[in-house]
């Protein structure tokens, strides 16, 4: 590869990532993976889009379980699907959990971010999860046959927090399309136990890049009975969170447990949690 990295953020538009040293460049059996170093630090590309960076992973990660640490009834049982690099995983421990699920269909990708990214799992700490000696426990597998299974075994294993976090949803096919959609949420809600937040990755709030997130917003009013919307006011992400019960006031609720939380955030305060709960305009247009 040359020395940049062009991501695309919409119809027409790309970001260009100067590029200093690659340290990964490979195909996977699932994706083109990069890791280099950038002006963000040691940074995550997946298809030419950027996942992670070491200056802001900590914002992103924390925008996308903070919330579901705090409106979840308990944290004792964690699912995740995807998020490579581990560090929402070692949230849930911090936080309390003491089972956390960690399935990712690609394996040399949980690997590599492992071995080369200063921020997640270590070697030794992914060694530890795949053996399952630990509260996190790794499994190379598909996320939709995963939950399925789950879903379907009779006094199968049920969770607190269920966090799918993928790259965004395609536009073209794409195998991860799937686990957004209307069926996949759905399986993701059988498995939660009383009180239970299943949470996903919605794509990016600005208007130029808000398919995603509008079709999320959609599907989640249709499966869950409470909503919570979190737009990470210095990150370019939102966020989705859905619990099957009816709680009148969320954000009041996850308001009040900040203070007491196992896991106390360095990037999310309670005035965070308030402005951010509130969708954008053209989001909440979207039910109208």
């Amino acid at each position: 590869m040359d020395n940049s990295i062009r991501e695309p953020l919409g119809d027409g538009l790309t970001r260009l990532w100067d590029v200093k040293d690659v340290v990964v460049d490979t195909k996977t059996e699932f994706q083109h993976l990069v890791i280099a170093d950038t002006a963000q630090g040691r940074s995550l590309f997946c298809d030419d889009d950027r996942q992670s960076t070491e200056f802001s992973q900590l914002t992103y990660h924390e925008a996308l379980m903070v919330p579901a640490l705090l409106l979840a009834d308990r944290v004792e049982r964690v699912l995740v699907i995807g998020s490579s690099e581990g560090v929402v995983c070692q949230m849930a421990v911090r936080a309390g959990a003491t089972v956390v699920d960690h399935v990712d269909i690609d394996s040399q990708a949980v690997k590599l971010c492992a071995e080369h990214l200063p921020y997640g799992y270590t070697p030794s700490e992914l060694a530890e999860a795949e053996a399952g000696t630990g509260p996190v426990r790794v499994r190379y597998t598909d996320g939709w046959e995963y939950i399925r299974g789950a879903a379907e075994a009779d006094n199968g294993a049920r969770y607190d927090i269920v966090l799918v976090d993928l790259p965004d949803e395609r536009e073209e096919e794409a195998q991860h399309n799937r686990l957004y959609g209307e069926e996949f949420l759905r399986m993701c809600k059988a498995l939660l136990t009383p009180g239970g937040v299943v949470v996903t990755q919605a794509g990016c709030q600005t208007m130029w890049r808000n398919t995603t997130l509008i079709r999320s917003f959609q599907r989640f009013n249709d499966v869950f009975d409470t909503i919570v919307y979190y737009g990470s006011d210095e990150h370019e992400w939102a966020y989705l969170f859905g619990r099957a019960d009816v709680v009148e006031d969320p954000t009041a609720l996850m308001t009040e447990r900040l203070a007491t939380s196992g896991y106390q955030p360095e990037t999310i305060d309670d005035l965070a949690l308030l402005s951010g709960s509130i969708p954008p305009f053209t989001v909440r247009q979207s039910l109208a």
